[in-house]
């Protein structure tokens, strides 16, 4: 989890985090249901009361979503697939999902799961409005949710990539073509002209009076757009590293320090006076550990002068390493998704290299430069 992003424990051994952008679009739902909505549906309530439900009904939103992302997590967990982590932010919810499905079929059910669980939902609260006939609170609540979650479902299916119904398109594709870049790329392409007629549809939205409604629906056509085109860009930069290896693009330039030099000495001599900030720690002859300067801001600095390198690095069998022949579009998408900025490149126990973002910027900056040649 993230600076931006509030921890709510786990379920399934998943990580769930709430952004900070959820607040204010919480406040912003609970205020529409309770000035507009119920009052308009249901005559007669007291005003907190409006307000009581208003939130609650927020709420069981937010959990609904929650639910739905658990969906997809469940089922690409029985895919073998790691989930990361699931956040709920201003657009509902995003599980991070560690690697692309293994095939066509594993895609379908993944993307499907989602919206499975919200028509599950809405059938379940439409249930529930059959006990509840004589608690109007209580049954405006079920009323709306089942709504809710039925609209949820739908929207998703929508085939727009990034979304659900994007994902089971290209797993269509995927299936027929028996290729996932060819598949990505029309999934990519469809979605970017629906999320286009999404934002022209929120124009002639505004323009025909509608103004709220229509920057909503043109701010999710940018959003889709945004997330589709990224994904064009993503697929690219893929093909580009493709057919490559992590010792073409490491850097084999690498300080190596001892274990007993003090943090002090290090933070002196290599971080401040040469600009240094990846660090390999040797003991005994033999590489322990790795350093950055981001393991040295977990000491206290009234510490750093008594406590030693080797005490601050992370031991080398404790760090995601690479092998010199690991394929270097996987090796990037691994450092993307887990957040991480470099990581040691080995050889039988001996590190090879580093391999950083800014070797890989570069060794697409030089893959660029050399378009059109055999690399």
């Amino acid at each position: 989890m993230n600076k931006q992003t509030i921890s709510l424990g786990r379920i399934f051994n998943i990580p769930i985090g709430l952004d900070y952008s959820w607040f204010p679009i919480f406040a912003l739902i609970t205020w529409s249901l309770a000035t507009s909505y119920y009052p308009a549906e249901f005559k007669n309530w007291p005003g907190a009361e409006y307000w009581i439900v208003g939130a609650a009904t927020a709420v069981l939103l937010f959990a609904s979503v929650l639910l739905h992302e658990l969906g997809h997590s469940v089922v690409a967990m029985r895919y073998k697939i790691k989930v990361r982590s699931i956040t709920l932010f201003i657009f509902g919810g995003i599980a991070q999902i560690a690697s692309e499905p293994p095939s066509a079929v594993a895609e379908f059910w993944i993307a499907s799961a989602g919206p499975l669980v919200s028509f599950a939902l809405a059938g379940l609260f439409a249930l529930l409005q059959t006990v509840l006939t004589g608690l109007a609170p209580l049954l405006a609540l079920a009323k709306y949710v089942a709504y809710l979650n039925a609209t949820l479902g739908l929207f998703n299916l929508i085939p727009g990539f990034p979304l659900d119904g994007g994902r089971v398109f290209r797993a269509l594709v995927w299936g027929v073509t028996h290729s996932f870049k060819r598949a990505t790329t029309i999934a990519a392409t469809v979605g970017r002209v629906i999320a286009f007629l999404f934002i022209l549809f929120g124009v002639w939205q505004m323009f025909t009076g509608n103004l709220i409604n229509g920057l909503w629906i043109a701010f999710i056509g940018w959003f889709l757009e945004s997330a589709a085109n990224a994904q064009l860009g993503q697929q690219h930069l893929h093909d580009l590293l493709s057919g490559h290896t992590v010792s073409q693009a490491m850097s084999r330039s690498y300080t190596v320090i001892p274990g007993d030099v003090s943090l002090q000495y290090l933070a002196d001599e290599h971080i401040l006076g040469a600009g240094r900030r990846f660090f390999v720690v040797e003991e005994a002859g033999y590489p322990a550990g790795l350093l950055t300067a981001a393991d040295l801001n977990k000491i206290p600095r009234q510490d750093w002068a008594t406590t030693t390198v080797s005490k601050a690095m992370t031991p080398l069998d404790k760090t995601h390493m690479l092998g010199v022949d690991t394929a270097l579009a996987k090796a990037f998408e691994q450092m993307e998704q887990e957040g991480i900025g470099q990581l040691p490149v080995v050889n039988s126990g001996q590190v090879q290299g580093i391999l950083s973002r800014e070797s890989v910027i570069s060794f697409l900056r030089t893959l660029q430069e050399l378009k059109g040649s055999n690399v």
